[in-house]
């Protein structure tokens, strides 16, 4: 990236501020009924919310699809367990920014929680939904847990880790948003596990984004290990799913924890770093968080002023952005990933996407690619319906 010198340091450290936590809030217009075939003959159960207006056509989709299927794919083998001797804990790193890198993370010692029931909340056509806490790091986390009325199949019930793209912390619901994406996903036999993240609406903690602080990862693979220890749960059965910011997430957590069985990432941002900023990110909803100047409460970015401070804007000439880069430790990848993207994204450009299937291409990793000419950040209808279908698809193939 080619920065013009007369633009000083502190306004380049602001825009990567401002932008570190942002990302499209999952909002979709009501899904039409799909109209669509998936790739494979499967029945994909539609979402009760669908609406099949008159003579509705959907548009002709020639969607960019680059599939990688090795000949003799290197599956990890399944473990619940990390390394010895590693550290509890976020705060135990003791350089700037090491909590970040993926080799603290690999080290991290992860430990389950049992989930608590909180309060029944209204049914779906065919599964039950629950508001849901765990614990992560000590802090109590809220969720919306999905589990099917039918009986559960040998082995236990796949379940999906669904991870939410950035809406303002203080604003954020647990039944709100992505109402549609959880329906479709349940409905099809799935236990879906949509995580709040730490400081977001009745959850403990503090918010602090993803792309800087590993902090949401930690909260997402939490959660998996703790629908391991639910009797009714598959242990070697569970996928992840994020959007948005989450895509950044969802990447890390794969890296770090071989018992993600697959992951999908719609619209998703920031794997290499230099990515970042290379491509920016654009959310005109985005409301920076306070500052101890503004408000008398931690500042959340301050860890991201930290790095920023130390090693300079992300960089792979410089080591500690190669140890942070998520393609630049690609090789810990051993599940198959499956991405979309629109391209006319404003939000998240698709360039993020098209560079980490590059990688992948070049690394013989397992993965879909698809890009669609419309549906913008949320790949709202049509272009919804053809996404979700490759979506469940691609996770009953592969948990």
């Amino acid at each position: 990236m080619h920065v013009n010198k007369s633009i000083p340091v502190i306004l380049i450290l602001v825009i990567i501020l401002a932008a570190c936590a942002m990302t499209g809030n999952g909002e979709t217009s009501t899904p039409q009924s799909p109209g669509l075939q998936p790739d494979k003959a499967a029945e994909i159960i539609p979402s009760e919310t669908a609406v099949s207006p008159a003579g509705a056509e959907l548009p002709t989709l020639d969607p960019l699809l680059l599939t990688r299927q090795p000949n003799t794919p290197t599956q990890a083998p399944a473990s619940t367990s990390t390394t010895t001797a590693a550290p509890t804990g976020t705060e135990a790193a003791n350089d700037i920014g090491e909590e970040l890198t993926i080799e603290y993370l690999r080290n991290l010692e992860i430990t389950p929680s049992e989930i608590t029931f909180e309060e029944a909340l209204p049914n779906g056509s065919n599964y039950a939904q629950h508001l849901v806490s765990y614990i992560s790091e000590g802090s109590k986390i809220y969720g919306l847990l999905t589990i099917p009325f039918e009986e559960p199949p040998e082995g236990g019930y796949k379940a999906i880790v669904f991870n939410h793209g950035y809406i303002p912390p203080a604003a954020y619901r647990t039944t709100e948003r992505y109402i549609a994406y959880v329906d479709h996903l349940a409905r099809n036999g799935f236990v879906v596990f949509k995580i709040d993240y730490r400081g977001h609406g009745q959850s403990e903690g503090q918010p602090s984004g993803t792309y800087f602080s590993p902090a949401y990862t930690i909260d997402a693979i939490t959660a998996l290990k703790s629908l391991q220890q639910m009797d009714i749960i598959d242990p070697q059965g569970i996928g992840m799913w994020g959007h948005s910011m989450a895509g950044n997430l969802v990447l890390r957590a794969m890296l770090v924890e071989p018992d993600i069985q697959a992951g999908v990432i719609w619209a998703g941002a920031v794997y290499s770093y230099d990515d970042f900023t290379k491509y920016r990110i654009t959310d005109n909803t985005y409301q920076p968080p306070a500052t101890p100047q503004t408000e008398q409460t931690p500042d959340p970015r301050r860890g991201t002023r930290s790095i920023i401070d130390t090693y300079g804007l992300p960089d792979l000439q410089v080591d500690y952005w190669k140890r942070v880069s998520l393609t630049e430790n690609i090789a810990y990848l051993d599940s198959p990933l499956q991405l979309h993207h629109a391209q006319d994204d404003d939000v998240v450009n698709i360039g993020y996407s098209i560079d980490l299937a590059a990688v992948l291409e070049d690394n013989a990793k397992q993965y879909e690619f698809y890009s669609y000419e419309g549906g913008g950040h949320n790949l709202v209808s049509p272009y919804f319906n053809q996404a979700i279908i490759r979506t469940v698809e691609f996770f009953r193939d592969n948990l």
